[in-house]
């Protein structure tokens, strides 16, 4: 949990979003690889997957905090290469997602952290929402939009990862932070070799 403090409003945006991505990567905390794959719900979601489309959700973030992206192809590639970010390949590793996410993490963090909310940027267009032109906005629509992003699926990736051991994030993230046994919490003990152990 981000606790209580009196920070500047960007300081407040890089820790939401760093809870998000913390407990999107917690949830692979003691599966193997191949739990890491499995798909227990009747969406294709996987909780590789999920921190596979983490990773270039960052990436397209990365892209708008450093260029002004006024335009966002909606054809057959980008949907592919969308449709991609979702599942952790053959030729790819859930460890090695993993080592993606981290390194692409510690560079949006930064590049969040230098960005002032109330600076002016633009919009692309959504035509899935209905917008086809450019829009201008503040930066903190955006910040704001991508910690929308990543705690929804840090919440798909807690409902898979239960689905697969019955294991909530939040007693992962408590157990990788090095908290302390108490009334409401025990900590998590990961087979060897798995992920993150």
């Amino acid at each position: 949990m981000y606790a209580p403090a009196q920070h500047d409003e960007v300081t407040g945006l890089v820790n939401y979003l760093d809870e998000q991505l913390t407990a999107i990567r917690a949830a692979a905390f003691g599966l193997t690889g191949e739990q890491a794959r499995e798909t227990p719900c009747r969406s294709a979601l996987s909780v590789g997957g999920i921190i596979k489309h983490a990773a270039w959700v960052m990436r397209v973030a990365l892209e708008r905090l450093r260029t002004e992206v006024t335009e966002q192809p909606v054809d057959a590639a980008a949907y592919a290469v969308f449709t991609d970010s979702f599942a952790v390949r053959d030729d790819e590793t859930v460890a090695g997602t993993i080592e993606e996410f981290d390194r692409v993490r510690d560079q949006l963090l930064a590049a969040v952290a230098a960005t002032d909310p109330a600076g002016g940027t633009m919009a692309p267009p959504a035509p899935w929402h209905g917008i086809f032109d450019a829009r201008p906005i503040r930066a903190r629509y955006f910040l704001v939009h991508l910690i929308e992003e990543c705690a929804r699926h840090a919440g798909h990736a807690d409902i898979i990862r239960e689905q697969i051991d019955g294991v909530a994030v939040p007693t992962l993230v408590l157990t990788l932070a090095g908290a302390n046994a108490n009334d409401f919490f025990q900590p998590y003990q990961p087979g060897p070799g798995t992920l993150l152990a």
